[in-house]
């Protein structure tokens, strides 16, 4: 049995393709010590959030993981063992058949992307036979049930949260190496990191002219444009906020992984976008605003509200109306409400909202961890 794993990785959504490909090579290589090969288009995203990649070289090694640069001219390389197509990207011709040729065939992953539409627990795990090839692709679906490919989570990642929460002054330390100053006990410190959002503006406003004070901090090349325009080319650079009435934004570096979360321990709410930053919110166990990846036809909706609908089940009706209201002026659905007041519905509900994001947090890390289960599935294959 050939132990190597590839992933293949064609990015997309900039950070959220490359996040979670990342992720899932990282946990792979610490924590099951396999041998991991990622093939990735776009080196340049990766490098943003893993610290030591190299954009000007094809081959590297970092965190235990082999970095492949893929290019559109492919050059041979033996297939490994296990083989994750992350998010259908399709594998190169060459590879695909030299993977029939191989004495035992590669156990062929086509990992796809997180919801929580109940139709993917049915689609899970479902083998696909190559129309020419004796090859056989099954999909994996990440979910939030125990019949889905669960959530990638590594371990020791809830002790070091609560401990980064009882550590005295830890808060401050990780602000003060941010160059932003630490919150006010009556500041609500918010992170923003979103795609282009028509209703930032609004939200920008609702928080100048709030009764309470808000601190926006907000990663390098996030809502450049909303922000170039809101504060009339006085866009805030670390170390260097920008104020109006009772918001002040921050700007910090674009953070690798584990620094990112760090950032959304620290913080009361958390807005977040597309897949990995989304996952990550939710072990975060604060209140967070998702801006999920548009798509056409607006299906992406249908996909918030399968969410929405899930998350708030155990919420009281209250709150569960002001998420729901929120996520939807946030993500532009057609009637969905002023921002601002969504976002006054939201805060005013910080407390029971934080609560359930604690007991939301610890009901997701009962299920399946999705690396193991595909360690696993893999196992159980070859």
């Amino acid at each position: 049995m050939d132990p190597r794993w590839d992933i293949f990785c064609k990015v997309v959504d900039n950070f959220g393709d490359a996040g979670v490909a990342w992720r899932l090579a990282r946990v792979l290589a610490r924590e099951h010590s396999l041998p991991v090969r990622l093939w990735i288009d776009d080196p340049r995203s990766l490098a943003r959030i893993a610290p030591g990649v190299d954009t000007t070289r094809d081959a590297q090694s970092v965190d235990g993981v082999e970095i492949r640069v893929w290019r559109a001219t492919w050059t041979a390389a033996t297939p490994a063992g296990v083989v994750v197509e992350a998010f259908g990207c399709g594998l190169p011709d060459a590879y695909v058949a030299a993977m029939a040729e191989t004495p035992v065939p590669a156990v062929w992953f086509v990992l796809e992307y997180l919801s929580a539409e109940p139709w993917i627990e049915g689609a899970h795990g479902l083998p696909s036979p190559h129309p020419r090839l004796a090859l056989t692709r099954r999909y994996w679906f990440p979910g939030f049930t125990a019949e889905s490919g669960g959530l990638l989570r590594e371990r020791g990642l809830f002790e070091a949260r609560d401990a980064f929460a009882r550590e005295p002054g830890a808060r401050a330390a990780f602000w003060s190496s941010l160059s932003v100053p630490a919150p006010s006990p009556a500041d609500c410190r918010v992170s923003l990191f979103c795609y282009p959002n028509a209703a930032l503006p609004a939200l920008l406003d609702a928080w100048a002219d709030g009764d309470d004070p808000v601190s926006c901090v907000i990663p390098d090349g996030v809502a450049v444009g909303a922000l170039d325009a809101w504060t009339a080319g006085n866009v805030p650079h670390a170390g260097h906020p920008y104020a109006r009435g009772r918001v002040a934004l921050h700007a910090i570096p674009f953070l690798a992984q584990d620094d990112y979360d760090r950032l959304l321990w620290a913080c009361d709410v958390n807005f977040v976008r597309g897949e990995d930053s989304f996952v990550r919110a939710q072990w975060a166990a604060r209140p967070f605003v998702w801006h999920i990846y548009p798509q056409a036809d607006d299906a992406h909706l249908r996909k918030l509200d399968a969410f929405v609908e899930r998350y708030t089940a155990a919420l009281d009706a209250g709150s569960a109306a002001a998420v729901r209201r929120m996520f939807h002026a946030w993500n532009g659905a057609a009637g969905a409400d002023d921002i601002g007041a969504a976002w006054g519905e939201l805060a005013k509900r910080q407390v029971p909202l934080e609560r359930h994001a604690a007991e939301w947090s610890a009901q997701l890390a009962a299920l399946p961890e999705l690396a193991s289960g595909l360690v696993k599935a893999s196992s159980d294959r070859l």
